[in-house]
């Protein structure tokens, strides 16, 4: 086979530094742009970037020769940059060092892009907290409580 075919969909949830709740309606759809251009800059397909005040979830696929570690890297780093050049909050707008990322199926695409669509309702009763435990408990991931 001379030719590389791949298909890794992953999902990644970054938060704002503290949890901050930061983001703001006003600016959110342009911050995500921002994160979704970043992504197909560097050869990625991003299919959906939304959140809310407090943290961001994107979707895409992912590049075999590029890591993930350096895609969330470069787009945190580009997006805080985009706010803090905008002057869009009080003071030094950061995200968090870590991020979560799960990969999922060909078959789960539509219900991935479904539940980032609605993170406004899904946050209504849900915390950025709750959520984070649910995903590390379904993926079977260990984490410090």
């Amino acid at each position: 086979m001379g030719h590389t075919y791949h298909c890794l969909y992953i999902h990644c949830i970054f938060a704002v530094k503290y949890r901050e709740a930061l983001i703001n309606p006003v600016w959110k759809v342009d911050l995500c742009s921002v994160v979704s251009h970043f992504i197909q800059e560097i050869g990625c397909y991003s299919y959906i970037v939304n959140g809310v005040e407090d943290h961001i979830h994107c979707f895409f696929r992912l590049k075999p020769s590029v890591l993930l570690s350096d895609v969330m890297r470069d787009a945190k780093a580009k997006s805080s940059q985009w706010v803090n050049q905008n002057n869009l909050v009080g003071g030094t707008f950061r995200w968090q060092a870590g991020y979560a990322a799960f990969s999922y199926s060909q078959s789960q695409f539509d219900s991935v892009v479904r539940y980032i669509e609605r993170q406004e309702e899904h946050h209504k009763t849900t915390t950025l907290i709750e959520e984070q435990i649910q995903f590390l408990q379904l993926f079977e991931v260990d984490y410090k409580k």
